[in-house]
């Protein structure tokens, strides 16, 4: 096992990706995300979990980094420990009040809109879902989930 940055709890694997702002790089993403489909992650929260991933690195493309040169890029990290899951997804546009807007947003989202459902699959999927700004690393959403250990 090795320690993580704060130091204090163990990790059982860590990863990153870099990839460009480009809605066809979510393939890449998803392939790169099979490696953490294995215990002591359960099938069903991997699931969850890469369908957690793919709405926010949706939403970072789509919104965040709307109107943004391609080569900005959208970076993701995945750390697996024994008994939860984090996913970071770093991205380079305006910050916004993730509380807020979740709490703004309608309860019932129209079947016809494109957009509207992903923050709160995100919600629902995850133990903390959590969008912070960082000065020189941009915005940051950690998608926490946690699983009974093995």
């Amino acid at each position: 096992m090795k320690l993580n940055d704060c130091g204090n709890l163990p990790f059982l694997q860590k990863a990153d990706i870099q990839v460009k702002t480009d809605i066809s790089a979510l393939s890449k993403v998803l392939a790169w995300f099979d490696q953490f489909n294995h215990p002591p992650v359960p099938k069903y929260i991997w699931m969850q979990c890469q369908l957690a991933l793919a709405e926010g690195f949706t939403n970072a493309v789509r919104h965040a980094h709307k109107g943004k040169p391609p080569e900005v890029p959208v970076e993701i990290e995945v750390i697996i420990f024994p008994q939860r899951l984090e996913i970071r997804i770093w991205d380079r546009g305006q910050p916004f009040d993730l509380d807020q807007r979740l709490r703004n947003m309608p309860p019932q989202v129209d079947a016809d809109d494109e957009g509207g459902r992903g923050l709160k699959l995100m919600r629902e999927i995850s133990d903390c879902l959590n969008y912070t700004h960082s000065d020189g690393q941009g915005n940051c959403l950690l998608i926490l989930k946690e699983y009974p250990h093995l």
